[in-house]
């Protein structure tokens, strides 16, 4: 039997998705698309699940697209859902939070991948950068359109025109990535990181990332619809519904009875 292009499990409020195809360097294929963006949308659809982690098996993050496949005039896309993207991800929204647990080399389609994460924990061996225009293509899974709204114009332009790419360590000092850590420790730390998080009331984690997405300056490179909208509108209309859960009722109750809080996601 063939192992599965993609790994998932739940552990701890936390669900893991694996990019495993090592000996590819986890490459995209259409295997790893459909396997992650499913598991994606279960994670998603699984109230046990509080936080996302993305991270690969072996020595790389991923490699991008699978151009062996493409060259055999293999499909590398998930047919049935266009609509989430490269890799199932890139353009596949969820309210809960995503971290990317980058272990390791992560150039073109990988770096595209991370943008599209909330938070990045990367290996201090990992390489980001965007490629495509020293081949003739251009990073078109998010890599130019988000590239210049995570990095001052200046920074994306210089990795967007000029292909190169940049250690973790610059990605840290230019605001790309939130930590990096030996590549050993990449899942142990994000791990900790979605512990963190997964300890908050759901809602209220939920509807601030929707509201930071939502709210960002021009139209969001999730949803355009969401540009056009009034950002105190959309504010108060995200916080009425957490303010109205029971888990704001139970957070309030539980500090006030000195006990860790019970949280119901309603």
């Amino acid at each position: 039997m063939t192992e599965s292009a993609v790994l998932y499990e739940v552990r701890d409020g936390v669900g893991i998705i694996t990019f495993n195809r090592p000996e590819a360097m986890n490459a995209v294929n259409a295997d790893l698309a459909i396997g992650a963006g499913n598991a994606l949308a279960q994670a998603s659809a699984d109230p046990a699940v509080r936080v996302v982690v993305l991270t690969g098996n072996g020595r790389a993050f991923c490699a991008g697209a699978d151009l062996k496949a493409v060259a055999r005039g293999e499909g590398i896309a998930d047919n049935d859902h266009p609509e989430r993207g490269f890799a199932g991800i890139v353009q596949h929204w969820i309210d809960k939070p995503v971290i990317a647990a980058v272990n390791g080399f992560a150039m073109g389609g990988g770096t595209e991948i991370m943008l599209a994460a909330d938070l990045v924990v990367a290996a201090d061996s990992a390489v980001f950068g965007l490629p495509e225009v020293k081949r003739g293509l251009i990073a078109g899974a998010g890599g130019v359109l988000r590239m210049q709204r995570q990095l001052p114009l200046k920074r994306a332009l210089e990795l967007v025109l000029t292909g190169d790419g940049i250690e973790a360590a610059t990605a840290l000092d230019w605001g790309l990535v939130n930590r990096v850590v030996p590549a050993e420790e990449v899942l142990a730390t994000a791990l900790e990181l979605a512990a963190k998080i997964a300890a908050n009331a759901p809602l209220s984690v939920q509807y601030s990332k929707q509201t930071v997405y939502r709210t960002q300056q021009g139209r969001s490179d999730w949803n355009p619809a969401w540009g056009a909208e009034d950002p105190w509108a959309v504010n108060t209309d995200l916080g009425m519904k957490v303010f109205t859960s029971k888990d704001a009722r139970e957070g309030p109750r539980a500090f006030a009875e000195k006990r860790q809080p019970n949280w119901q996601g309603e």
